[in-house]
């Protein structure tokens, strides 16, 4: 996973921006800055191309490679994660408090990469990639090994009754009371692990980062609002 460190972009952006210009959200950085951290970061991946997604807070997967698969020269697709099982090519999302979920299959059949925020979370991205991951690879979700990367932590992620309500009574857990009446500190991580082991993921490690309490080495959306995005990527080695 990268950090913000080690890029061109400047201001609120600085330093490692990777958020292609153009996408739906928040302003935008230079075009110029954008495309040169994305070079460092290609160059920084030694040889497999990341293929960017559109994210949209949902839980579709799209695959990438093979007959009719994105390519890093594609159009962005709508999409909150994607697989492969081809070499050269590296899934990857792009991240400012939401938690990217890298995947792995134990034999070297395939990869997978999420982007999930509370509401794909709720919406089932990481199930869904668990599933895409299985069938391309002819797995079994006790095979596949999940990685957590960096994301807004349990003691600064407040949000509203629907986000509880969303996950269900099995997940009251993953909340805490937070500082007016119909608010709560949600554990994204907490969350994310309970899902995966849900879903008969066992292998999960990572998630010992909070965006928001790092300025110096993590973009947060919440904590600056007009921020760049990091990236996690994975690839067959």
């Amino acid at each position: 996973m990268a950090t913000r460190a080690g890029g061109v972009s400047v201001g609120a952006f600085g330093s490692m921006n990777l958020r292609p210009p153009g996408l739906r959200g928040d302003a935008c950085d230079e075009p110029v800055a954008v495309m040169e951290n994305q070079r460092r970061f290609a160059d920084a991946l030694g040889g497999p191309q990341p293929v960017y997604l559109d994210q949209v807070h949902g839980s579709r997967v799209v695959r990438l490679g093979g007959a009719g698969g994105l390519t890093p020269q594609s159009s962005f697709a709508q999409a909150d994660a994607s697989i492969t099982t081809e070499h050269g090519l590296a899934c990857t999302v792009l991240v400012a408090d939401c938690l990217p979920v890298l995947f792995s299959c134990a034999d070297g059949s395939g990869v997978g990469a999420a982007h999930a925020g509370w509401r794909g979370l709720a919406g089932g991205v990481l199930e869904n990639t668990v599933e895409a991951l299985c069938k391309a690879t002819q797995s079994q979700p006790g095979s596949v090994q999940a990685w957590l990367g960096a994301c807004i932590g349990p003691t600064a992620f407040e949000v509203g009754e629907d986000v509880r309500d969303a996950f269900g009574a099995a997940a009251a857990g993953y909340f805490r009371p937070g500082p007016a009446p119909g608010k709560w500190w949600a554990d994204l991580v907490g969350l994310a692990s309970f899902r995966l082991r849900q879903a008969g993921v066992e292998q999960i490690s990572g998630g010992r980062w909070c965006t928001y309490s790092d300025a110096s080495r993590f973009f947060s959306f919440r904590r600056d609002r007009v921020t760049g995005r990091h990236a996690a990527a994975v690839w067959l080695g």
